[in-house]
């Protein structure tokens, strides 16, 4: 079973009879799940994963003290220390009373400041701008399995998508490092001989095409060592990642060189089509093509296209800045 599954289980025949017994009175104000840091809150957990930081538990989440004050919520906490130490042939850790950093007790608000740095998750535009994926995807990622009270689900929800200013934004710097890199910097090292430096444009041209795919699908990007494992399974353009794969993973050499020139085009073309799919292009997007490979091949040039996004931005203050202010 994965984690989730087990964080499940796991509440269900014991954190939920506890709080029906014990906090009866606390079953309208508290929210249960997982979710956070920690493959299992992504459901990308495998044995590999058991090797460090995997336990039965779950996290309660409680509301601020006017409503659960300090002396109910350690009761509560010393409760859930209480729990069985053993489920499913895994052993619980021995921490403090309140579970630990990933499981127990949690106050909302102090889990969200944590992750995005407000308690209620209303973000400014600048706050939007500069925030992580990745932290944002640990503040709704996972699985509330009850909420009476409400209060995390409405946050998860406020936090759940970015606003768009704020995705083209991305988008359009993301594009512009994605021709930079791949599209120009990629054969120029090879004409000078730089091997190494050639390989370091791939990377930057994958993380780049990585961010913009996340960006094309309105999902936030996780931690990189599971962005691959996330990327495999997003609605639009999927297979970009087996791609990329290939160009991290193969060398320089002459033929293999102009091959992975010529998927990077491919992918260029692949993300330009969802562009346009997508209505971000505007009306002036036919444009000529302008790359051009390293025997003559010929793509559109991805840095016409990060102008175009970036002029669909509709505040002002955002649209202005730099084009790669939010990469």
């Amino acid at each position: 079973m994965k984690g989730l599954e087990i964080a499940r289980a796991y509440y269900e025949e014991y954190g939920e009879p506890m709080l029906r017994e014990r906090f009866p009175a606390l079953m309208p104000f508290i929210a249960a799940g997982l979710t956070g840091s920690g493959s299992e809150c992504w459901g990308f957990d495998d044995e590999v994963s058991r090797d460090h930081d995997f336990e039965p538990g779950f996290c309660l989440f409680l509301p601020g003290e006017d409503v659960v004050d300090r002396r109910t919520a350690f009761e509560l906490e010393r409760a859930y220390a209480a729990l069985p130490k053993e489920f499913m042939g895994l052993r619980r850790s021995l921490v403090s009373p309140v579970g630990g950093a990933r499981h127990g007790i949690l106050r909302t608000a102090e889990f969200m400041r944590d992750k995005v740095g407000k308690a209620d998750g209303n973000l400014s535009l600048m706050e939007w701008l500069y925030m992580p994926d990745y932290i944002l995807a640990e503040a709704v990622n996972g699985e509330i399995f009850k909420d009476g009270y409400g209060e995390v689900t409405a946050i998860r929800e406020r936090l759940k998508r970015r606003p768009e200013d704020v995705r083209l934004k991305k988008l359009a710097g993301q594009l512009l490092l994605m021709g930079q890199s791949g599209q120009y910097n990629y054969r120029r090292c090879l004409l000078h001989g730089e091997t190494g430096a050639a390989q370091l444009a791939i990377v930057e041209f994958a993380k780049s095409s990585m961010a913009a795919v996340f960006l094309l699908n309105g999902v936030y990007q996780p931690y990189y060592k599971w962005s691959f494992r996330a990327m495999r399974a997003l609605p639009r353009l999927a297979l970009t990642a087996e791609l990329l794969e290939y160009l991290l993973t193969t060398d320089n050499e002459a033929d293999t060189a102009e091959e992975k020139y010529n998927v990077m085009e491919g992918i260029a073309a692949d993300i330009i089509g969802e562009l346009k799919e997508q209505g971000l292009t505007g009306t002036d997007a036919g444009g000529k093509p302008q790359g051009r490979g390293l025997t003559g091949a010929v793509g559109e040039d991805l840095e016409k296209y990060a102008y175009l996004v970036n002029d669909r931005i509709s505040d002002a203050q955002i649209r202005n800045m730099h084009v790669l202010a939010a990469v």
